[in-house]
């Protein structure tokens, strides 16, 4: 239930002209009504305010969107006066025409922040509700535009914009495409629009457009204050993330796929036999009996129990892959249908996607069970549990195709428990990744030992322990550099716990010598990353089933020079592990981003906030990595505000500008802040 202010309101009533609206002070909240709208401002936090707006009565309590149940307790005034209503909290003003014009004021000047804008002098205005039927509306919310505004966020994509300012994006989940629906601004604000449908936003430069397919009222929170700011309140208001595991800060080997037990146990050892550093290994699909069973299957994985003691004597967490699909030769599917824990569909047969399965030469058509539901959730919790955290202690899981990835999509045709497709549907990997945070708290594993890897997310999947990945990419230099942007503003949408697979995962051939420079260039990244994971697909491949495996993926896997690099990144990365794990406790009591882009910590520098290829990695170390083919050198903007010196050579330079800095293939260019001292040079 939402929380009344710290303190008590100032409130005037008045009535605006009978013809447009009424206004009133409910609960601590604004509320305008008028031709058949209701449109409910209220204070949510320091600094920032929650609107609803529906047609046809009250603004629903109960509705799926990411903010947590109340709101922190900020000081709030509300007035009613000329015809006007006004909501301060803060650093922001709220104002509300008499026909229900919203605007957002800074409180010290009242100039605009931002506003609602009409489509049309006469009609639509700056809300739009087209009837779909059974109470639910296509909802559009228009705002004004901005010369020279920059927006941010919104998830990761892969157009490698960082500035999303005059793009188009979808308001759906797909494999590499994540919608999370908050976005910053360089006119000093954040905004989450707090609904799961399915639908678009336009970034245009007439005009800003939120779009809901289907859905039953207008949901947005915003708040006002520099982009540190914004991720403060955001993560405050939807959850933060828990404290990385320690062991989760080292570097995580895998590949598509080790087949056995044995495949896998090899490269561990080999690991420690070169004395090469490892935290995490893999154990990706098919190692399950069939889909949806979620065991190991014994002809392959014979004696688990033995496998995991190994690894944790040998320092090495076991991460095992769980889908959430469920093959009809499953065990499990006569009774998930029975009870009605799949997705449904409004016509036609259950959703399921074409996969192969074990014991049959065709593809089966595997059914996705219902994450909505805590039923669902609650039972294949205990299918995990049983079958992987008891036996043999296993509590890191790699959530994969949490989209969930159905083959057609269709949303309009899904049927959730929560809701409709177009009205729910972005929600399903948070809840996903719910199904395992809750289970392994009430498991007794601990708050500091959740996390799973993603490969999709929504807002509020960070206070879930949820990792995300930037799924399934090309192995060439321009999706390395698409990279580094996806980072950025997936770490600007609240989610601190990132990476990509490292060197791509659609195919890269060890022995092809360009092929070499593309992943020790992204080995170097992926050191620098909140997260650093080797996966993919490597050449050559076999085709989909349950025999499938790519080719050779581990650091010796690319000739003595390569290696002999990426060796030297794992040591640093090692070295380096104190300092992560401090940035990581930034992410968990501040909401701070691990990376950052330049902005973030210099908004006064109007450089930084074009800077899509270099980022802070936590306050201290700003990384500028080789993005292009054959590159011996780096330019990179060293922010005004600080000193920066070069971590590989000491020469200190000033903030302000541009340097050039040589950038040999064993070297990704690193700077130090104001002289902080960490440990990269050997």
């Amino acid at each position: 239930m939402n929380q009344p202010a710290a303190h008590a309101p100032e409130v005037s009533l008045a009535q605006s002209s009978p013809t447009v609206g009424t206004f009133r002070e409910r609960d601590g909240a604004l509320e305008w009504s008028g031709r058949q709208e209701t449109v409910r401002v209220e204070p949510w936090g320091p600094d920032a305010v929650r609107v609803r707006a529906r047609l046809g009565g009250p603004v629903p309590e109960d509705l799926p969107g990411a903010l947590l149940d109340g709101a922190p307790p900020a000081p709030a005034t509300v007035k009613v006066e000329d015809g006007r209503g006004r909501v301060t909290v803060g650093a922001l003003t709220v104002e509300v025409d008499a026909e229900g014009l919203v605007r957002f004021l800074h409180t010290d000047d009242g100039s605009e922040l931002l506003a609602e804008e009409r489509a049309h002098f006469w009609w639509p205005g700056p809300r739009l509700y087209t009837a779909v039927g059974h109470g639910h509306h296509r909802l559009e919310q228009r705002f004004a535009a901005y010369d020279g505004e920059r927006l941010y966020g919104l998830g990761q994509h892969q157009h490698g914009r960082l500035d999303q300012k005059g793009l188009v994006l979808d308001l759906v989940q797909r494999n590499a495409e994540v919608s999370v629906p908050v976005l910053t601004s360089s006119r000093g604000y954040t905004l989450l629009w707090n609904n799961p449908a399915i639908g678009r936003v336009e970034l245009a430069h007439n005009g800003t457009r939120w779009v809901a397919d289907s859905a039953r009222q207008i949901d947005y929170w915003i708040t006002a204050g520099t982009p540190a700011d914004g991720q403060r309140r955001y993560s405050a208001v939807t959850g933060r993330t828990p404290m990385l595991p320690e062991w989760a800060a080292g570097f995580w080997q895998c590949k598509l796929r080790y087949r056995t037990q044995d495949e896998l146990l090899a490269v561990a050892r080999e690991y420690k036999r070169r004395g090469l550093p490892v935290s995490a290994i893999v154990c990706d699909f098919f190692h399950w009996t069939h889909h949806g069973e979620w065991r190991f299957d014994p002809a392959e994985w014979p004696d688990p129990a033995a496998m995991v003691r190994e690894l944790r004597e040998l320092g090495i967490e076991l991460v095992v892959s769980v889908w959430p699909s469920v093959s009809p030769l499953s065990e499990n599917h006569p009774l998930m249908e029975q009870r009605g824990w799949f997705i449904g569909t409004q016509y036609g047969p259950m959703a399921h996607a074409d996969w192969p399965d074990k014991g049959v030469a065709s593809t089966v058509q595997v059914a996705f069970y219902d994450a909505t539901n805590p039923e669902a959730r609650e039972f294949v919790w205990s299918r995990i549990r049983e079958n992987y955290l008891e036996p043999y202690g296993i509590r890191a899981f790699w959530l994969d195709a949490c989209e969930p990835e159905l083959k057609p999509g269709f949303p309009e045709n899904l049927r959730y428990w929560a809701g409709p497709g177009l009205e729910v549907g972005n929600l399903y990997p948070a809840e996903n990744s719910r199904a395992f945070h809750e289970g392994l708290r009430a498991s007794g594993a601990g708050d500091d030992e959740v996390i799973t890897l993603n490969r999709s997310a929504w807002a509020g999947s960070q206070r879930y322990g949820a990792a995300l990945w930037s799924g399934d990419i090309g192995t060439d230099f321009a999706t390395l550099r698409r990279q580094v942007a996806a980072g950025l503003n997936t770490a600007l949408s609240g989610i601190p716990w990132w990476n990509t697979d490292i060197g791509g995962f659609h195919g890269g051939d060890p022995d092809d010598p360009a092929y070499r420079e593309v992943i020790v260039r992204w080995f170097q990244f992926g050191a620098l990353s909140p997260l650093m994971r080797l996966h993919g697909f490597r050449d050559p491949g076999t085709p989909l089933g349950p025999e499938m495996t790519g080719g050779p993926n581990e650091v010796w896997s690319y000739g003595e020079e390569a290696g002999a690099v990426m060796e030297r990144y794992l040591r640093l990365r090692e070295r380096l592990r104190p300092y992560v794990l401090r940035v990581m406790r930034e992410a968990h009591e501040e909401g701070l981003p691990v990376m950052r882009p330049l902005f973030l910590e210099f908004p006064d520098d109007p450089a930084a906030w074009d800077v899509a290829d270099a980022y802070l990695f936590g306050r201290d170390l700003l990384v500028a990595p080789v993005l292009e083919a054959g590159a011996t050198t780096r330019t990179v903007h060293l922010p005004a505000g600080a000193g920066w010196t070069d971590a590989w050579t000491g020469e200190t330079y000033g903030g302000g500008g541009a340097v050039t800095v040589d950038a040999p293939l064993e070297r990704i260019p690193l700077f130090l802040r104001d002289g902080a001292r960490l440990p990269v040079a050997e």
